[in-house]
């Protein structure tokens, strides 16, 4: 059958439609510029810069999409900005230096406040605080279950996972893990979570009923620092930013064994994946850029110049 030129320039227009909406934009915290760096998922290009507030880290979005909340740590506040027009809307106070937070499936934020030792809970329709929850020293990592029943907190300096039930508010499993936690992610179904312990090297397994480590291993090697963690799409593996190894590594979830090592910007942190699971992107704190990696053969296919420290990272898709 012969196509028309304009069943051809339509089945084109439809295309690109089609890919553009897929990709959507990612939004990157720049910690020493004090901006957000907005991405087009497209052509991986940094097509706006948005002035946030002093030391932007965590960032997340709104379960409908409508907004977008940055923490800006040294205002202790935590910014809004519209994901269409980059207008930032209002901030509001979340307590002492927050880093990183993740959003229930509710809409509340789940806030670690570094420097005051506690989880802060705050509705960011109206900045009102749900509830405050004592945690070890220097909480920084959030995470939360699918179903929205479980939160993790990860305190660095006391090395604990801290396990808190949902809507209660009361943490149910206080776990030693090793030195520096940073980051935890969970498992499709909940029933096990992972962590990353930067000092020590280490990513750790624990089920979710039992609050029991059931695996550990150690990156081997001394340049390892993990920060981030994701699981794939299809659950099979883990994602783990490798810190001053300049590597995000593929592990697998059930043995945690090491599948290969992604080489990309220098000091890696920040983790995101679009909703397809077809892209992974980087945040590289030292030499200021942002990694796209293609999940199919897991390499890097771009690498985008953000501003001056990028921090955290999330994608509008």
């Amino acid at each position: 059958m012969k196509l028309t030129s304009t069943a051809i320039l339509l089945a084109v227009f439809f295309t690109q439609t089609v890919f553009a909406q897929s990709t959507g934009r990612v939004f990157v915290t720049n910690e020493r510029s004090n901006t957000v760096s907005v991405i087009n998922g497209t052509t991986h290009k940094v097509e706006a810069t948005i002035n946030i507030g002093e030391r932007p880290r965590g960032i997340g979005i709104s379960p409908d999409g409508s907004e977008v909340y940055v923490a800006i740590s040294d205002e202790k506040k935590i910014a809004v900005f519209d994901p269409k027009s980059l207008k930032i809307l209002r901030k509001f106070n979340v307590g002492e230096d927050p880093e990183a937070f993740a959003v229930h499936p509710n809409g509340n934020i789940y806030i670690s406040n570094e420097a005051s030792a506690k989880a802060t809970i705050i509705n960011p329709r109206n900045g009102i605080i749900v509830a405050e929850i004592p945690v070890g020293l220097e909480p920084e990592g959030v995470a939360i279950s699918p179903d929205g029943k479980r939160v993790i907190i990860t305190s660095e300096s006391t090395n604990m996972l801290h396990i808190i039930a949902v809507p209660e508010h009361k943490i149910i499993h206080n776990i030693l893990v090793g030195a520096r936690p940073r980051a935890a992610t969970f498992n499709h179904d909940g029933k096990f979570s992972y962590a990353t312990a930067e000092i020590g090297g280490e990513v750790i397994k624990v089920n979710m009923t039992t609050g029991q480590i059931v695996k550990r291993i150690s990156l081997g090697d001394d340049k390892a620092k993990p920060k981030d963690i994701l699981m794939s799409k299809d659950g099979k593996n883990l994602y783990v930013a490798g810190g001053r190894l300049n590597q995000v590594m593929v592990l697998d979830s059930e043995s945690l064994e090491l599948i290969k090592g992604i080489p990309v910007g220098k000091r890696v942190w920040g983790l995101a994946m679009s909703k397809d699971g077809k892209r992974i992107y980087s945040s590289n704190g030292v030499s200021s850029d942002v990694s796209v990696i293609d999940t199919l053969n897991n390499t890097v296919i771009a690498t985008t110049k953000v501003g001056e420290f990028p921090w955290g990272i999330v994608i509008d898709d």
